[in-house]
């Protein structure tokens, strides 16, 4: 008789015994970046020959289509239903990856080339997203080979190859295709849990605005023995209206930027006693830094924040003795639903004028990426998180945002479908540099608790449609 241990059982035994392993191996191997024109074979070979003929075996319809927009990758779509009157659930993965940086891994790894080394298999695309929606899938096969085939639910599918351009072509794809994508939640996986070992779903991600701030004085450099002191430096001005930005302890001090009553209840009572941490030792998290009297949890998850991306001045890689004629900074905010980004804009521009830096001139303002988040205590979520609990036996966190970028907005804006992304990765991962991988141990966790998800998913007690 079919069961849900047997079904979890299915799927840990091809992790364990390396079906899991040969798979991600293979799809690794097809070097689909969409950040360099070498790499649009790969992105078709990834849809065509390595996710048609698999979504195939498991009773898939699928679709691959051109992008919408000239020059990004194309999109596959699947659809696998049984029964209409049953719960469709929508996964969601990208295929393409960033650059491979070939040059700057450590010796004896390669981006095209899976290595598993101590725990972890490293590989371009390990964590970003190929292993992360590749597990997905193969719990969905365990699950139907359990079930004798059938799965008592309905799955559709959107994989694209343009995400690492910023999901270039998805709005306008998924706007086009609004009725066929129908479905009663989108539930799949990107970017990292809280800590390692804590299984998250996160119900949202932070949206980004980025700006330049500039100060341009003159055509060229003067002679710094001759104008030094005399005429105005650039880079001093453009410091000076960073500083009036943010606090040396990193208080955000521009207040038409934040959520205006704070964090919202809900999203700090999702966010009591969840951790933050994990990383990989490159940075530290900093008690002091950012907006007193919230939790680092509520800082990166429940809060707006400002970061400088780079600044320039002058010739750094090769400085001579001038005033340099200009200094740029370039900016970006991160920010909830609670704020709305058209304030971005004019709430700067007053608070530099009000600091007498009228000089400074903000530049090509816009959003990269628009924030998206369903309540925490969606029905979707809460079931999400009681099937994960079951599989695991252990706390499942729920967070409000994802801490990387995600087009979940696409899906609320043209689906109006709950999210529930849970991720597989953890934020040490290296994902967009050298050396990414994925921890085994967080695969297997992710492996199980999909197996259970399906499984639940074709069982009485999923949440009231519509």
């Amino acid at each position: 008789m079919a069961t849900r241990d047997g079904a979890v059982g299915r799927a840990l035994t091809f992790f364990d015994e390396g079906g899991f392993e040969g798979l991600l191996a293979e799809l690794v191997a097809i070097p689909s970046t969409s950040q360099e024109e070498s790499g649009a074979p790969g992105l078709v070979a990834y849809l065509d020959t390595a996710m048609r003929p698999w979504l195939e075996r498991m009773g898939f319809a699928v679709t691959i289509s051109p992008n919408p927009l000239p020059g990004f990758g194309p999109i596959l779509t699947a659809q696998r239903i049984e029964d209409p009157a049953r719960p469709t659930v929508l996964l969601y993965g990208h295929g393409d990856t960033v650059r491979g940086l070939e040059d700057q891994w450590r010796a004896g790894l390669s981006p095209w080339k899976l290595t598993r080394e101590d725990g972890r298999w490293y590989g371009r695309g390990t964590a970003d997203n190929k292993g992360q929606h590749a597990l997905n899938l193969a719990a969905l096969e365990a699950v139907l080979a359990e079930r004798g085939g059938k799965l008592g639910a309905n799955v559709k599918l959107v994989i694209e190859t343009a995400e690492e351009r910023g999901s270039k072509g998805l709005r306008e794809f998924i706007a086009g295709h609004a009725q066929e994508l129908a479905a009663d939640a989108l539930i799949a996986s990107d970017g990292p849990r809280v800590e390692p070992g804590v299984p998250t779903i996160a119900t949202g991600t932070r949206g980004t605005f980025h700006f330049e701030l500039r100060v341009k004085l003159r055509e060229g450099g003067v002679h710094s023995g001759h104008w030094g002191g005399l005429t105005t430096d650039p880079a001093i001005r453009l410091s000076h209206a960073l500083a009036t930005i943010m606090d040396h302890d990193g208080k955000i001090l521009v207040r038409g930027w934040l959520p205006a009553g704070g964090v919202p209840a809900p999203v700090k009572k999702v966010l009591e006693g969840c951790p933050v941490g994990g990383g990989d030792g490159a940075a530290t998290i900093d008690a002091h830094w950012g907006e007193p009297g919230l939790t680092s949890a509520e800082k990166i998850y429940g809060w707006n924040s400002f970061i400088v991306l780079a600044m320039l001045s002058g010739r750094p890689e090769n400085p001579v003795n001038a005033v340099a004629p200009e200094a740029t900074a370039f900016c970006q905010i991160r920010y909830t639903v609670d704020t709305a980004p058209t304030v971005f804009e004019p709430a700067l521009r007053a608070h530099l004028d009000a600091h007498g830096l009228a000089d400074v001139q903000i530049v090509n303002p816009g959003i990269r990426m628009p924030a998206s988040r369903t309540a925490p205590d969606h029905p979707w979520v809460g079931w999400t998180q009681d099937s994960m609990a079951r599989t695991l036996g252990k706390r499942v966190q729920i967070i409000p945002a994802s801490s990387g970028g995600l087009p979940g907005d696409v899906f609320v804006d043209h689906l109006g479908v709950p999210l529930v992304w849970i991720p597989h990765s953890y934020n040490g991962c290296k994902q967009h540099g050298p050396d990414e991988h994925m921890l085994i141990s967080a695969a297997r966790e992710g492996i199980a608790s999909f197996a259970g998800i399906w499984w639940d998913l074709g069982e009485a007690g999923t949440p009231p449609r519509g």
